[in-house]
C-alpha cells in the first residue's frame, strides 16, 4: 500500500501539477482514489505510469493526466450531477465522484459495467450509478446534469448530449472525424438554444459508438476512416464474457458439451490462480448439471488417493498430519492471489 501511496504522490506531482494542473480539489480526489485497483491485475505495476492501459473489450483506461484534464475543464462544483459517457474501468467516475455530489456513468460494454459496478461497490462510492446502454443517448431519465463528460471521440457533438445539459452546464467532449486526431471541446450551454464551444487542445480516444456517434464497426455498417479489426477485437467478437468465476454463465459450455462423457479442462499456464477458480467451477456444473460422476487429476499420489477416499466414503489410508497435501494443490497456485 505505502509503494503505491508513494507512486500516486509522484504521479501528481509529475504528471499533473508539473502540468499546470494545480486546483487542489482535483489534486485530491486524484490523491484518494487508488488506481491499482481499476488496472488489470497484469498491468498493476504500471498503475501510476505516464500512459493509458489496455481493459476489456478493447477499451483504454485513460491516462492520468486526461483524466485529470478533463475533469478539470468541467469546472466542477460541489453540488453538481455529472453524466460520463463511457464508464471504462469506473476510474475517472470515481475521481469525479470524490468532487461531485452524484456521477451517472453509462457504458455498452456488459462486461466493463457489472466489473465496474463490482469495484465500485467494493470501494464504497454510493453515490456513482452505472447504466449499461447506448452512452451517445446519454440518460434521459436523470437529466439535466450539471455537467457531462464523454470518455470516447465522436464524430460531433451528438445533440441528444447538448440537450441534457442545464443551462449554464459545462460538456467535454473529444469530437474528429477519423481515429487518429481528436479535439477536446468544452461545450457551455448559455440558453435554451445557444452553445458556445471552446477547443482545448488535440487529444485521441477510442471512437464514440451509438447511435449519435460512430456505427459499431462489429456490424459491417460505415465505421471511422482508419478503423480495423484488430486480433484482440475478433477474439472478444468470439468469446464470452463474465466480471467474476463465481457469476460466470456457463449454459452455453455446457450445451456445446453435448452428450459427450469425457470433457478435458486446461489452462493456459500453471499458477494462475482463476484458472483453477473456473476449472473447479465447470468441473462443479458437470457434476451438477450433467451428471458426470468421475474426475481424473493429474496429482501426488498420496493425495490423490486421500481425495478419492473421501469421494467414495471409505476409509483413508492414514497420513502423517505433516504430509497431506503438502503439495498438491499447494504447487499449482504458486502466484500470489490477485486482489479484486
Amino acid at each position: 500500500m505505502t509503494r503505491f501511496q508513494d507512486l500516486r504522490k509522484q504521479m501528481i506531482d509529475y504528471q499533473l501539477a508539473a502540468r499546470g494542473l494545480r486546483d487542489q480539489t482535483i489534486l485530491n480526489a486524484v490523491n484518494s482514489v487508488p488506481r491499482e485497483e481499476f488496472v488489470p491485475t497484469e498491468l498493476v505495476e504500471f498503475s501510476y505510469s505516464d500512459s493509458p492501459l489496455p481493459i476489456a473489450a478493447s477499451q483504454t483506461i485513460s491516462q492520468p493526466y486526461i483524466v485529470a484534464l478533463m475533469i478539470a475543464a468541467l469546472e466542477l462544483q460541489p453540488d453538481d450531477r455529472v453524466l460520463e459517457v463511457g464508464t471504462g474501468s469506473g476510474y475517472a467516475a470515481a475521481v469525479l465522484a470524490e468532487i461531485a455530489k452524484e456521477v451517472y456513468s453509462v457504458e455498452r460494454h456488459k462486461i466493463l459495467v457489472d466489473s465496474a459496478r463490482e469495484r465500485l461497490q467494493a470501494l464504497a462510492y454510493d453515490n456513482i450509478h452505472v447504466l449499461h446502454g447506448d452512452g451517445t443517448l446519454g440518460w434521459p431519465e436523470y437529466a439535466l446534469f450539471d455537467t457531462i463528460v464523454v470518455a470516447a471521440g465522436g464524430p460531433v457533438v451528438p445533440d441528444t448530449l447538448k440537450q441534457q445539459l442545464a443551462i449554464g452546464g459545462r460538456l467535454v467532449i473529444p469530437v474528429g472525424d477519423d481515429l487518429r486526431r481528436q479535439k477536446l471541446l468544452r461545450v457551455r450551454r448559455v440558453s435554451e438554444q445557444e452553445y458556445l464551444t471552446e477547443d482545448l487542445g488535440d487529444v485521441r480516444f477510442v471512437p464514440l459508438i451509438g447511435a449519435a456517434g460512430w456505427e459499431d464497426e462489429t456490424t459491417g455498417a460505415a465505421a471511422p476512416q482508419g478503423a480495423e479489426k484488430s486480433l484482440s477485437a475478433l477474439i472478444y467478437e468470439s468469446s464470452e464474457h463474465f466480471a467474476t468465476v463465481d457469476h460466470a454463465n456457463l449454459d452455453n459450455l455446457l450445451a456445446r458439451t453435448g452428450d459427450s462423457r469425457l470433457v478435458l479442462l486446461g489452462e493456459a499456464s500453471h499458477g494462475t490462480a482463476e484458472f483453477y477458480e473456473m476449472r473447479a467451477r465447470i468441473t462443479q456444473e458437470l457434476i451438477l448439471k450433467k451428471g458426470f460422476t468421475g474426475i481424473a487429476v493429474e496429482a501426488d499420489w498420496p493425495d490423490a488417493a486421500h481425495i478419492d477416499h473421501f469421494v467414495r466414503g471409505t476409509s483413508p489410508d492414514p497420513l502423517p498430519e505433516s504430509s497431506a497435501f503438502s503439495r498438491f494443490p499447494t504447487w499449482m497456485r504458486s502466484t500470489p492471489r490477485p486482489r479484486r
